[in-house]
């Protein structure tokens, strides 16, 4: 006769073998629960989390190695979705410049629409965890690769200048939509326009230059630290 599982906690049994990745993806999702209620890491504790998905917070520890990694966790699974949205955005244009403007915009819609997981992803001090994301995971979350993959493209085409540097233009454009959107999210008692109406413009203002100004050059390239 088979043993019945061990509970753990008020309402939820010992994992059985093989149920360790549903709990991961459990935790994960209580995780983003607690984090779009209550709009602050702050408020998100292990012990929370344990408590929504029923489980000891020793538990938690099973996964992650502390909340950081865990919160890290939950915003990129978010962001994940990132590269689709913005693929979505474009569907149908044929423009390869509107292409770049449409990415952006959907950039900052994004971001906007998960500010708290923007916040952590993007907008931390480079201290604030060892185990913080790194060059990869940024370019990752982001969807970097992305951008300077359609910037390359529209050079390729014709519609930007042909000495262009992909990677240096697709930099610019980043500056442009994470200054939109970490300002908003970090200063919202600002007398901001439409943040719609004021993306709008600084995109196109952004495309129109890259088309008109001659490209960017220096002697070196600065490294990323990895």
């Amino acid at each position: 006769m088979s043993r019945a599982p061990t509970p753990t906690s008020a309402g939820r049994t010992r994992a059985r073998k093989g149920e360790g990745e549903l709990l991961h993806s459990e935790i994960l999702d209580a995780a983003e629960r607690l984090l779009i209620e209550t709009g602050s890491e702050e408020a998100v504790s292990i012990r929370r989390i344990a408590e929504a998905v029923g489980v000891t917070p020793p538990s938690i520890y099973l996964h992650f190695a502390d909340k950081d990694e865990l919160l890290l966790a939950v915003c990129e699974r978010q962001f994940g979705e990132l590269h689709r949205v913005m693929e979505e955005a474009v569907v149908g244009v044929d423009d390869p410049v509107e292409q770049l403007y449409r990415r952006g915009k959907a950039y900052v819609r994004f971001g906007l629409d998960h500010p708290e997981q923007y916040r952590i992803l993007f907008m931390r001090a480079a201290d604030h965890t060892m185990g913080g994301p790194d060059a990869e995971r940024v370019r990752s979350a982001s969807s970097f690769d992305h951008f300077v993959d359609a910037v390359a493209r529209a050079v390729d085409s014709g519609a930007l200048p042909k000495d262009s540097d992909p990677l240096v233009v697709a930099l610019e454009l980043w500056s442009v939509v994470h200054g939109i959107t970490s300002l908003l999210i970090a200063k919202p008692m600002f007398d901001w326009p439409d943040p719609d109406a004021l993306t709008d413009h600084l995109l196109t203002s952004a495309c129109a230059g890259l088309m008109t100004t001659p490209p960017f050059s220096a002697p070196q390239r600065r490294r990323s630290r990895r």
